[in-house]
């Protein structure tokens, strides 16, 4: 059954991929958008299609604020109608501490992590649809922005600044925008722990992390897109994180990501 338009950014690979082809099993049309991966891109539209859903790629630099500003109405054209759900998926991680980081490594995961997704998230609310009244003559949203975020944001440490800087200000602004959007938009985030292995860890380091948080695992891909289910069909949930990461923003004793050389 169709259930809406969505649009999810970074969605030719990793988590972005997954969450873009559950919304198509939840009945959703898809935007997959993409930065530089348009093979992984196609493909990932091409499976939505066999699902029986309709979806479109759309490339766009998420650095670049003319881009930004552009995305959501093209969005819209390209799928054919206004969007219910946005994902913001799209992030960079790249290691820096106090003393490494630079004008242009706070500039990078500012503007993707942060600026990105609170431009977007405000082209999105200005075209979604209105309330409607429940059985309780209460107003009930159709419309909900996600943000992936990072478990980190509930257990702070000095390593990867910028980047971590970038991820709070995210989850502050998930907050926020769900007061500001309220009751037309809901607005929420999810907090990812070890769910894939980074590119420059070992497999045997990956498995470590994994094992190194309170409920000896970590998450997988099915937690993550059944969290983002979750959201979407909780009418009286906003402004709130979802930490998917087997208890790791408890932690006392493991880091947060092992033997890893930046």
């Amino acid at each position: 059954m169709f259930k809406g338009n969505a649009i999810v950014t970074g969605a030719a690979n990793r988590l972005g991929k997954a969450m873009a082809l559950h919304l198509a099993d939840l009945g959703y049309n898809v935007v997959v958008h993409y930065m530089a991966s348009s093979k992984e891109a196609e493909e990932v539209v091409s499976l939505i299609k066999y699902k029986g859903r309709k979806a479109v790629s759309i490339q766009a630099d998420l650095l670049n604020p003319k881009v930004v500003d552009e995305l959501i109405p093209n969005a819209v054209k390209a799928i054919g109608g206004n969007l219910n759900v946005l994902i913001n998926n799209a992030s960079i991680f790249e290691y820096d501490n106090l003393n490494t980081s630079t004008l242009e490594s706070w500039q990078r995961h500012i503007g993707s992590n942060l600026q990105a997704p609170f431009f977007l998230t405000q082209a999105f609310s200005r075209q979604v649809p209105d309330i409607s009244l429940d059985e309780n003559n209460e107003p009930i949203s159709h419309a909900v922005a996600i943000n992936m975020i990072d478990q980190r944001v509930k257990k702070l440490n000095p390593e990867f600044m910028t980047y971590t800087i970038s991820k709070m200000g995210l989850w502050a602004f998930t907050q926020t925008a769900a007061q500001a959007l309220a009751p037309k938009v809901r607005v929420n985030a999810i907090g990812p722990g070890p769910t894939l292995k980074a590119a420059e860890q070992s497999q045997k380091n990956f498995l470590k992390q994994r094992s190194g948080v309170i409920l000896e695992r970590g998450s997988n891909i099915r937690d993550i897109v059944k969290a983002m289910e979750y959201i979407i069909n909780a009418p009286a949930v906003t402004g709130q994180i979802f930490c998917v990461d087997g208890g790791q923003h408890l932690n006392w004793q493991a880091s947060d990501i092992l033997d890893v050389e930046f």
